[in-house]
């Protein structure tokens, strides 16, 4: 059984950083896509990066230039360093991974953004 185990959330000032890790564990394989999805309460959850196996990147256009995401396939784990941090930012942050053409999902980790 999969599972993926998220961690690094949190209360930050705007301006500042966290980051996020998630690990996958279990009987997975042919990792293809790593990526971060985030959601508010009363809206759809929505992309923030992603990251494919064969190195490529994207971003969705909010967060560009202040987020970086890495992966690291032998752990089986994808980051997503968060910088310049702002209150928008605030919301349930959840990895995906899909692997083997089915797709993971984390518990979601909470960040908050507020002075």
């Amino acid at each position: 059984q999969v599972q993926l185990v998220e961690s690094g959330g949190g209360l930050v000032q705007p301006g500042g950083s966290l980051r996020l890790s998630c690990a996958a564990s279990g009987s997975i394989f042919n990792i293809n896509v790593m990526g971060w999805y985030r959601q508010v309460p009363g809206k759809e959850r929505e992309l923030v990066a992603q990251a494919f196996s064969g190195g490529s990147t994207m971003y969705a256009n909010s967060v560009k230039g202040r987020f970086t995401i890495s992966r690291d396939n032998v752990k089986n784990t994808v980051y997503l360093q968060m910088n310049s941090l702002k209150p928008d930012d605030t919301a349930v942050y959840y990895c995906n991974i899909v692997a083997s053409y089915r797709s993971y999902w984390g518990q979601g980790t909470q960040v908050t953004v507020s002075s």
